[in-house]
């Protein structure tokens, strides 16, 4: 029997890394996932890739030198040292959940759920950095929508989770929470302000990363999603704000959508179904961010015409952050080996 292609997984541990074992565990992936230690555990821990045993490696020259891929899903620290250790052992293609590469000359923005068909893979690119869930999840709802009906402009405001930074964020929300039901002081090092039971436009000052960075992040990987040609070419920016709500996983979206031509509203919603889109019409219940906990792709719900603007119309999304970069992720993988 034939050797599968090895794949290394750099944070197997992470959230991110746990929904990539899940996925490839799951589908078989075409390809052996190789676990090796980020921060989260030491090497020669046993876990699990889907229901079969594995073990976590070091992480080292020798544990990347049969690797034709190497994603990285852990910390800044890991992925760094996994850059350098490609950089010199080997020249196998980088998958970069973590955006430790996102800057590097060669790096190429990747979502191929949210890319044209006929996108074609230049051979040569061997950095393909993850776009930002939130990009994907909003370029497959504009890029699809802007082909039935052509969008003059939009506005959308982004409910962000907890997740997007990682078991921290998690576990922060979480002893907040029960930390102001026990009338403690409660831990900041994350968002450096109160997030439970509460909705943030910013985080404290002295939080490790700002609020309006990952905007701007969404934005710029938003913008070059669309920017791609094929369907839905000429797409609108909308006008973008992000939100830290004080939920543990999935992003949802409320979008104002102003079209050309008022659209009919039945054919619109039957018209937006697409293989990574699901639409729910008026006599299903919406879709949530619970709900779509572990579900591909997007949802959509909600879709209501703006009573105050004949062209407009409102819509809710939501989508699985970690599901929706783990199954781009996984795809980069699928095209490489």
């Amino acid at each position: 029997m034939a050797k599968r292609p090895v794949v290394a997984l750099v944070g197997g541990e992470s959230l991110l890394g746990r929904e990539i074992r899940d996925l490839v565990g799951g589908t078989g992936g075409g390809f052996e996932l190789r676990l090796l230690a980020g921060d989260e555990v030491p090497s020669g821990t046993l876990t699990r890739v889907g229901d079969e045993p594995s073990f976590v490696t070091a992480l080292s020259a020798e544990s990347l030198e049969d690797a034709c891929a190497i994603i990285l899903a852990g910390s800044a620290e890991s992925s760094r040292q996994a850059l350098e250790l490609a950089a010199a052992e080997t020249g196998a293609a980088i998958i970069d959940l973590a955006g430790a590469a996102e800057e590097l000359p060669d790096a190429r923005l990747r979502a191929p759920l949210a890319e044209p068909e006929d996108q074609l893979l230049d051979d040569s690119t061997r950095i393909h950095v993850i776009a930002h869930p939130a990009a994907i999840a909003l370029a497959l709802f504009l890029r699809r929508l802007h082909n039935l009906a052509p969008i003059r402009r939009s506005v959308i405001q982004i409910l962000a989770p907890a997740s997007e930074h990682g078991k921290g964020g998690v576990e922060e929300l979480q002893q907040q929470t029960i930390s102001l039901f026990s009338f403690k002081n409660i831990p900041r090092a994350v968002f450096d302000t109160q997030l439970a039971f509460n909705l943030l436009v910013r985080y404290g000052e002295q939080a490790p990363a700002a609020l309006e960075e990952a905007e701007l992040r969404i934005e710029h990987h938003l913008a070059t999603l669309l920017a791609l040609a094929g369907d839905g070419e000429g797409v609108p920016m909308p006008s973008l704000r992000l939100i830290q709500a004080p939920v543990f996983h999935g992003y949802s979206f409320s979008a104002w959508v102003e079209f050309e031509e008022a659209p009919e509203m039945e054919v619109l919603e039957g018209a937006l179904v697409a293989g990574s889109i699901e639409v729910r019409g008026p006599d299903v219940e919406a879709p949530t961010n619970v709900g779509q906990a572990g579900q591909a792709g997007i949802a959509l719900g909600g879709i209501e015409p703006d009573r105050n603007s004949a062209e407009a119309c409102w819509f809710w999304i939501v989508a699985d952050n970690l599901r929706l970069a783990a199954e781009n992720a996984v795809a980069v993988a699928r095209q490489i080996v």
